[in-house]
Formats: C-alpha cells, structure tokens, sequence
C-alpha cells in the first residue's frame, strides 16, 4: 500500500513540536513563541500555518518586523504586516534598523546581521524563547549549492537546521531559532496562500541578479528544476548526510581536544602524532569553541606547517583576523588581538617614563594607559601603610634589569627568571607593569611582592593588579 504523503500542515506540526522540545518549551509550558514576519508569500503563510497552531495549542503568538528602509515600499510593507497581524489579532510590533559596515561586508550580509540582532533583542523584550523562521526546502537547496560553489566542508554543505541555537547571530543566549517550513516547498506554500487567500506583499530586491542567491533562484534553479525535477529534496538529503558527517567530525575533534588539551593551550607535540585531517579537523573545532571565525583551509595549512616545524623554543606567532595564533614551550595558544597601551615602550630601551601617583589609602586606582587597576589589599604581613603614603610612587612597565625577591629565604632574581620560571609568556611579560618606590622595586605584576618592605602587622596592605 503506498503511503500517504504528510500534509503541509502536519509537516509544520512535527516540525513545531520538535522545536518546542528543544527549546524546553514542549507540552506543559505556555511559551511566547515569535515569528519572523517580512510580509512575503513564504512568511504570511508561516504566520497563518503558526496561528492555527497557536490557538489549537493554547499558546500566545507574536510577530516582528525589521524595517531595513532599503526599499522606497519599506513603510507600506510594514503597515501591511501590521493589518495581517491585527485581523488576526497577532501581537505585532516592529523595529528600524541601520545597517553597519554595508560597504565592508556588503548590503546583504550587514542586512542579515542586522536584522537577526533585531529579532533577538525583540524576542528578548517580549520574552519568546522559540522564534520561527520561514526558511524552505527552495531555500536549504539554495543554501547547500551556495556552500558549494564556494567550496564549503561538511559543515557549509549541511545547510540549516531544523532548528537551533545562534546566541552570536540573535546575541540572545536563551533563543532557539526553528525552520518549521524546511521540509515544505515553495511549490507547496504558493497552493496553500492560495486556497486561503492569503495576501503577501513582493520584495523587488529579491529579483536583482546582482545578489548570488537570486541569481541561482532565478537562472539555475529553473534549470535544475526541468532537468532534474524534485531536485530539492535530494539536496536536502545530501544536507541531512553532511550534518551527520559534521556531528561525528565534532566527536572526534572533542575528543582529540580532550587528548591534546593542557589548561588553555594545546600541547604540540601531541597535536604533531595526529594526522593531518584529524589535526586540521582538532584546530577548527578549537577555533569554534573560542568563538573565532573559521579559518581557511589555506591559512590552516600554512599555519600548521609553521607550528610543528619551528623548534622547540621558537617564539612563533600567526596572525589570524580574529585572533593571534602563538606558541611557546612547545604549547599552542590562541591571544586576542589587543590594542597597544598608552604606557608601553618601542624597546627597553625607550626613555619613556613611567607615571608617578601617591597612595592615599585609596582600595585601588585604575591606570588606563598601562591597561589595568592596581589594587591595595588589607593582609596581615604587606607594606606597613603609613610608610607607603609618605613614598612617592611610580608604575611603569620594566626597562630591563629590574630585580626582585619574593620571600626572605629565597634569592633575588631578574623578573626575567621570575618570569620563565612561572611559565609567564613573552607576550604577556609587556603589558605587566612593575611598581617602585624612589629607590626600590615594590611590585612586579604576574609575580608579586618584593619582600625588602614587607612586615606583619594589623593593616598591612599588599599590591594586586587586575588587567582589564
């Protein structure tokens, strides 16, 4: 007997509670959900499909519009959503946008980012934690030849999810994003705003050939489409078969991080013994998880054979656009990338001078041009507090040369030993700053107190420096 193909509607109830479930707001809740509503044919038939399904459910239903006033039709599609909502009786509320960066990153992409940024405060405001797009399977096909025209991995190629969390995107941590549609063709949404009556309004921009996405829409969709009907669905599938992929390249990189992982950094000589897939694979994963932009395989490479073919006390660095790429005692650390501070010195050298202040019993004061607040903590053995506020003060970061000695029975040492022997890399060393009286070094930041000063008493104060 053949089986009966699902139905628009029950597909996008499958799809809902899926969603819900994930979001944690499944039977027994009475969330907010939230949808995306631009006006167009896809969502209008979302918001008809989502209030159906609302008042069957008992739920409440919301709906947002980003005003992008690209268009001179901007205000009339927003009044249009505005009436569907209010013959609906939907919630409705919509907000203007200014698009930033459009030059840089282009009109479409800084138009996503703004609008998605849009919703996820709106969702925020109104307290949705699902929020419903009206994505399509047209589209995930669309989505997955895009990635590979561009030559995407497995990642790229496994299109849009059912649903998902994108708290940087939606810069809204308890937000699940759902595609509740993505297994419906636009075939299929075209018949049901018809049978309902459903009126939409047209976005011109969506036939400029210009933008990549309709140039496929509209050129090599209909080809594909002649030549190879029901083409959508089997990218769909090959989208399903690279999520899978995707999911156990992740279980593999966690547990090669897992292996390779000390503290913050990756030990090299273990990353060395994995092969180079597994390696590459362990890095973008390490990337992700730090929330740093993927890297090319190119710069991957490059970057990997500069690392494992450096010797062993090779102060490298690799310069990634969101990051700086290190190594140091044989381990790999990823650095932001941090502005130069007001205080800092071209060399040791520099004559540059430090910045002289008085301690006035204050509990910390903050010294911007050196990057941070130097703190001054009651303790029972520190700097007895009535000589501390007669000495005048200097912070300055090191010269070259400077001295310390930690404890009484312990040697006076350069910071610089100090500073290898904590295993403080070189990079960090120059944006430590060191305090001193006029003749003696006090405080080094990273290590600690100088002990020529110290002694115990109610009262005494020791120095901390907090970077910020």
């Amino acid at each position: 007997m053949k089986q009966q193909k699902p139905t628009l509607t029950s597909t996008f109830e499958q799809a809902i509670a899926a969603a819900r479930a994930q979001s944690g707001t499944g039977e027994g809740a009475a969330p907010r959900i939230a949808i995306a509503l631009s006006g167009g044919l896809d969502s209008s038939a979302l918001l008809h499909l989502a209030h159906a399904y609302v008042q069957q459910h008992e739920l409440t239903l919301c709906a947002f519009h980003i005003h992008h006033g690209l268009s001179p039709n901007a205000d009339a599609w927003l009044a249009h959503c505005e009436q569907q909502c209010a013959a609906l009786n939907v919630s409705f509320e919509a907000r203007r946008i200014q698009l930033q960066d459009a030059k840089k990153s282009g009109t479409e992409a800084a138009a996503r980012k703004a609008r998605y940024a849009a919703l996820g405060a709106l969702c925020r405001e109104h307290d949705a934690q699902l929020l419903l797009t009206a994505h399509h399977l047209d589209d995930q096909a669309e989505t997955v030849l895009l990635q590979l025209l561009r030559g995407s991995g497995p990642a790229g190629l496994s299109g849009m999810d059912a649903a998902n969390t994108a708290a940087s995107l939606l810069q809204n941590d308890n937000l699940v994003m759902a595609r509740p549609l993505l297994q419906v063709s636009r075939k299929q949404l075209e018949s049901y705003v018809a049978q309902q009556g459903v009126t939409h309004i047209h976005d011109e921009s969506n036939d400029d050939p210009r933008y990549a996405r309709n140039a496929l829409r509209h050129t090599v969709m209909p080809a594909l489409e002649q030549h190879f009907p029901g083409f959508q669905e089997r990218f769909a599938r090959s989208a399903q078969h690279a999520q899978s992929a995707t999911r156990l390249l992740t279980e593999l990189a966690e547990q090669d991080l897992l292996a390779t992982q000390d503290g913050d950094q990756l030990d090299i000589s273990k990353l060395r013994a994995l092969s180079q897939d597994r390696a590459y694979n362990l890095l973008r994963h390490w990337f992700a998880t730090r929330g740093y932009s993927m890297p090319s395989t190119a710069w991957l490479a490059e970057m990997l054979t500069q690392l494992l073919e450096a010797k062993y006390d090779a102060q490298l660095l690799v310069t990634h656009p969101d990051c700086h790429v290190r190594r140091y005692r044989d381990r790999l650390h990823l650095t932001p990338k941090l502005a130069e501070l007001e205080g800092q010195r071209e060399d040791q050298f520099d004559d540059k001078p430090g910045t002289a202040f008085r301690w006035n019993g204050e509990t910390e004061l903050a010294f911007p041009a050196y990057g941070g607040v130097l703190h001054f903590e009651v303790a029972e053995e520190g700097l007895d507090p009535d000589w501390l506020r007669s000495q005048p003060l200097l912070i300055e970061f090191r010269r070259g040369g400077e001295k310390l000695k930690p404890a009484h029975n312990r040697p006076t040492r350069a910071i610089k030993y100090h500073y290898q022997a904590l295993e403080i890399p070189a990079w960090e060393r120059g944006r430590l700053p060191v305090v001193k009286s006029a003749k003696d070094l006090l405080f080094a930041a990273g290590i600690g107190m100088d002990c020529h000063h110290l002694s115990n008493g109610a009262g005494r104060i020791r120095l901390r420096w907090q970077a910020v």
